[in-house]
């Protein structure tokens, strides 16, 4: 044990309140979906370009659609049709409509220009930099704020901001080392920003849980809060230009900023990188063209009016059991509704940069996150009849639930195309009917019109990107910074080519979640790895065997029932058939940096890193690791264990009569242990939460020999 351990300032010290400010309530109850609040409803006027980039996105993707369908059925011809060749026209048609719409709200966003909402000084406003984590790497999240906060102190607006953590970790090691890093930063920051923690007993409602007890308790004190991931990084020019504008609109009640993908080293990681920073613009500027003052809310990187959270985004709990009742889980598209039923603009902001993030770093990792995401976004069928939510909101609900419903919808189509090839195969066509008739029933199917369909099918889906390159390749500093013309056209061919063999395993992958939650599965909350590792072959082939039998069989009885079938289908045949060895290549560090040496997936951020990207790998760099064990490093440093108990909020007592089991065998393994070594190895996950929460007993721990 260290001999300058001090334990009888452990039996006296107590839990303080964790550097957070006195509560200041705010009272927000829960949202009724069948009546609207209207004393609080606000009214805007439209403006004359969401209209036109409304008309432009609705019209176009419901032309291109028509056409698709008449095209299709000239192709199997409507007096001959098929109760099977119906279904395939049906699903055909859901699947035009879903990529139409995505190609004409690019369309929208590449032909109007992005509205630049006024700005008005900070004044006396208070913001709180509000970041959420859960078992997270608390060196990465600690070095983002500081150096978010250094910058606004260089900027001479950090006495309009605080630093504020809102912990939901339930290990006591992650706990532990979020304690101390956040004493690191309090102290790194002392005299430019105040630093703000806590953690969060109870993990009610998740993430929005967490929030909203933030928001219920010590609301009161901030005007704004800008809402961060754990891998968020913004300017200080965003953050105060975010708070500028919802200063001068008092009707603003949320302001969202496009994140671009910074920091990826992986293959998969990479090329996702590539895809936001060319295609993603575009995008994300005919989303705000034709939502207007109904915008969407993304869950990060965003400026939120505090009154207007609390008076709105109350969130109930769903009705029914779960998947698709209980704690709403994608949270951001409702409370962007829920904002906007009572009145509050819900705006865009794709003119601003300098707002970033960090995404999964393997395929296996976006299917991980993506099994909570797809559950999310499915309860909201639940919520697409809540009252007083606008025809727009109501569209964002619904693009949610198809980017997960496409998959299996995309699979049923291939299905009933095989189905169609093998009653052809299989079944004779009857030339004559049992009616008397003087001319036979020819079949019909048109080939060439199949494939001037299929064409023009491709060239809708690749719309968005097309249009994505032609707009970067005109912006001098994307267009640089991705390796000149030669480099970003390379780059989008290598991007095309990929995404086209991914597409189908994920296809597969999304089709099981969907699965699972239509059968009653619950997503588990599981922290998201963000950090590359090599993914064992024993792993992919655990993972995605399944993906790779599918595409075999697939494979297969196409060339079995037509060789042209086979073609036809050859690029989802091939992603799906490579499944484990492409998963295991999409974590592959050294693939992705082969492929930057070559100027392929290359981003502005690497070229020219902004400054506030590099002071924060700075401030990584330089931080100490975290400690393995927690509470062996607690007894090991008086500083740390003072600082950790000092920088929390007190355990909340048990109720009457119901003390916490893992309290009392905590209690019963600290005081029957005779070595310090003895007590670790005997207390569970549980119990070394609830040791690390009660000074009595890291006081006796410290009194124990190694």
């Amino acid at each position: 044990m260290d001999g300058n351990l001090k334990p009888a300032r452990l039996e006296t010290l107590a839990f303080t309140a964790g550097a957070m400010p006195p509560e200041r309530p705010l009272d927000m109850p829960t949202q009724d979906m069948r009546r609207v609040q209207e004393h609080i409803a606000r009214t805007s006027q439209t403006a004359w370009t969401t209209w036109l980039a409304r008309a432009i996105a609705n019209l176009s993707a419901l032309a291109i659609t028509g056409y698709g369908i008449w095209e299709m059925i000239g192709i199997v011809g409507f007096s001959n049709m098929t109760v099977l060749q119906g279904v395939m026209i049906f699903f055909f048609g859901i699947t035009l409509a879903w990529i139409a719409f995505a190609a004409t709200s690019a369309i929208a966003g590449f032909l109007l220009p992005a509205p630049r909402l006024a700005e008005a000084p900070l004044g006396d406003s208070r913001t709180a930099l509000l970041m959420p984590v859960y078992n997270e790497d608390p060196i990465h999240t600690t070095a983002a704020l500081q150096a978010m906060a250094e910058a606004l102190h260089a900027a001479d607006a950090a006495r309009n901001f605080e630093v504020v953590i809102v912990s939901d970790s339930t290990n006591a090691d992650a706990w532990i080392a979020e304690t101390l890093a956040v004493d690191r930063l309090r102290r790194a920051l002392n005299g430019i920003m105040p630093v703000r923690y806590r953690r969060r007993w109870h993990n009610t409602g998740r993430k929005v849980g967490n929030i909203e007890d933030f928001v219920k308790r010590w609301g009161g004190h901030y005007d704004y809060m800008i809402v961060l991931d754990a891998d968020s990084l913004m300017s200080a020019d965003t953050l105060i230009a975010l708070v500028k504008r919802i200063q001068a609109d008092a009707s603003l009640g949320l302001l969202q900023t496009v994140p671009a993908l910074i920091g990826q080293q992986t293959l998969f990681a990479r090329l996702q990188q590539f895809a936001s920073r060319v295609f993603g613009n575009v995008i994300a500027r005919g989303v705000a063209a034709w939502s207007g003052d109904d915008g969407n809310y993304w869950g990060h990187n965003a400026v939120i009016r505090v009154s207007a959270f609390a008076q709105s985004c109350g969130l109930p709990q769903l009705p029914g059991r779960k998947p698709f009742g209980g704690h709403v889980l994608s949270h951001d598209f409702i409370e962007a509704a829920f904002l906007r039923r009572a009145g509050w603009k819900v705006r865009m902001a794709p003119d601003l940069d300098g707002s970033w993030e960090e995404g999964p770093p393997s395929l296996l990792d976006i299917a991980i996150r993506d099994r909570r995401w797809a559950q999310g976004n499915l309860q909201h069928s639940k919520l697409l009849r809540a009252r007083g939510l606008s025809i727009t909101s109501r569209k964002h609900l619904v693009i949610g639930i198809m980017g997960y419903l496409s998959s299996p919808l995309w699979l049923l189509l291939i299905l009933v195309g095989f189905a169609l090839t093998l009653q052809a195969t299989l079944i004779r066509p009857e030339y004559f009917s049992r009616t008397f008739q003087l001319f036979p029933n020819w079949p019909v199917f048109d080939a060439q019109r199949m494939i001037s369909l299929f064409i023009f099918s491709m060239l809708v889906l690749l719309t968005p990107k097309m249009l994505g390159l032609v707009r970067s390749l005109f912006t001098h500093r994307v267009r640089r910074g991705c390796g000149g013309f030669i480099g970003m056209c390379a780059s989008a061919v290598v991007e095309l080519v990929l995404s086209a063999l991914y597409a189908p395993i994920m296809m597969l992958i999304q089709t099981q979640h969907v699965f699972d939650i239509l059968t009653g599965s619950d997503s588990d909350w599981i922290a998201q790895r963000r950090q590359a590792a090599v993914l064992a072959w024993r792993d992919a082939w655990h993972y995605h065997w399944k993906h790779t039998v599918v595409g075999i069989v697939i494979a297969v009885v196409a060339y079995l029932l037509s060789p042209t079938l086979l073609a036809w289908l050859s690029p989802a045949v091939l992603g799906m058939v490579l499944a484990i060895p492409l998963s295991r290549a999409s974590g592959s560090v050294a693939l992705g940096q082969a492929l930057r040496k070559l100027a392929i997936f290359r981003i502005p951020e690497e070229a020219a890193p902004h400054p506030i990207i590099v002071r924060r790998n700075e401030i990584v760099a330089a931080a100490p690791p975290p400690p393995g064990d927690g509470l062996r490093h607690l007894m090991h440093d008086h500083a740390a264990c003072v600082a950790h108990l000092a920088g929390n909020l007190p355990r909340p007592p048990d109720a009457r009569g119901h003390p916490h089991p893992q309290r009392l065998t905590a209690e019963s393994k600290v005081a029957q242990a005779t070595t310090l070594r003895e007590a670790l190895d005997w207390l569970s996950g549980p119990e070394r939460i609830e040791v690390a929460a009660d000074a009595r007993l890291l006081e006796k721990l410290a009194t124990l020999p190694d």
